[in-house]
């Protein structure tokens, strides 16, 4: 998003708090990366609710508060390291808490209320570590990472630097 920008590409997520980003960055230690992979900077690091895409920058005075909705903090375990196709490195819950899921649900409600898009595929919570992966290999197994979500937020994805987001919004 920028000032002269006419829309801005929005995602909601939960943004790890220092301890957690710290967690997920020492835990990447524990792979073996090929050469010219592309971690996540440990500031970026987020697990994704939902997608929505490009919007109207004059929509987000009405979306901010359309998108606060009830929450419940949970407790999140990031406890299973994976390499998906298109090399990309993740770590994700084994199984993901039903808060989260509550969450996932109660903003997928908000979105259509405001006829904004949701994905069509299920949801598969998880951490980017990084890009770029082909041949990485994740550890066997790797110390489990506790998470207590305490809120989410509305983000922005810079067009002018990929892989790098704005918060506009945080909710608790």
């Amino acid at each position: 998003m920028t000032e002269d920008s006419p829309t801005a590409r929005l995602f909601l997520a939960l943004w790890p708090d220092q301890r957690v980003r710290e967690a997920l960055a020492h835990g990447r230690e524990a792979w073996t990366w090929p050469a010219g992979v592309a971690w996540m900077p440990p500031q970026m690091l987020h697990l994704t609710l939902h997608f929505i895409g490009p919007v109207a920058v004059q929509r987000l005075p009405q979306l901010r508060p359309s998108l606060a909705v009830p929450f419940t903090p949970f407790s999140l375990r990031l406890d299973r390291p994976e390499l998906w196709r298109h090399g990309i490195a993740v770590l994700r819950p084994e199984a993901p808490a039903p808060g989260l899921l509550d969450l996932h649900a109660a903003l997928r409600e908000a979105l259509c209320r405001l006829a904004l898009p949701t994905e069509e595929r299920a949801f598969d919570p998880h951490v980017t570590l990084a890009r770029r992966a082909g041949r990485a290999l994740p550890p066997p197994a790797t110390p489990p990472i506790d998470w207590r979500v305490e809120g989410y937020a509305l983000a922005a994805s810079m067009r002018d630097a990929p892989g790098d987001y704005r918060i506009l919004q945080r909710y608790a």
